[in-house]
């Protein structure tokens, strides 16, 4: 429960306390009122310029929200499409086996060999579909690469042997643009391995 809240209950009867404004306005005069700002400011912003220094931070500022909602929807698509990818390989493999199965008289060898061909089947399915080997592979080579960087760096050994105590700035700088090249290229692999066989190649080891 809010201050507003608890202020309109009178729990502060011996307190001030003005709530906002907002208690007085219904939803659709607020948003007509925020509407009207928005157009203000958008006037405003074609009459007056801002510097070219506040523009670049208020464009970083607003390229952080666009790429948070594109993960957001991406991240939604991506449910969607593998349960409906994970539906149609269960079900395939299913009416395959149905489709296998005659009338003939069950005893517990029909059964197993009907459960592990299901299974197996379905497995490999999965498999072939996610590329689990694939992803843990360059996981773990990625994280080997982080870790031998944060390794040299604390040594000074490595990419970092030439830069001294005082140049900490400069090396943690190394660092982290090595970094950096290494996770966008875990990213370019997993996008790569998204795609279909025939369309993705498989990419090479970073190069920092």
């Amino acid at each position: 429960m809010s201050i507003d809240h608890i202020a309109q209950l009178g729990w502060f009867a011996d307190t001030t306390y003005q709530a906002p404004d907002r208690y007085d306005h219904t939803l659709g005069e607020l948003q007509e009122r925020l509407d009207n700002q928005r157009e203000a400011l958008r006037r405003l912003s074609a009459v007056v310029q801002a510097p070219l220094r506040e523009r670049r931070g208020l464009y970083r500022e607003d390229v952080a929200e666009v790429v948070a909602q594109y993960q957001g929807e991406s991240r939604k698509y991506r449910r969607v499409h593998n349960f409906l990818q994970a539906l149609v390989m269960v079900g395939s493999t299913a009416i395959t086996t149905i489709a296998a199965v005659d009338a003939q008289t069950w005893n517990w060898q029909n059964i197993s060999v009907v459960c592990l061909g299901f299974c197996v089947t379905l497995a490999t399915a999965f498999s072939g579909y996610y590329k689990y080997r694939e992803r843990s592979y360059f996981l773990r080579q990625t994280a080997d690469a982080i870790e031998e960087e944060a390794t040299a760096l604390a040594l000074g050994v490595g990419e970092y042997r030439d830069f001294t105590q005082e140049q900490g700035d400069e090396a943690l700088a190394k660092f982290t643009q090595r970094v950096e090249a290494l996770r966008n290229e875990q990213r370019r692999r997993e996008q790569q391995l998204d795609q279909p066989a025939d369309q993705a190649a498989v990419a090479p080891p970073p190069s920092v």
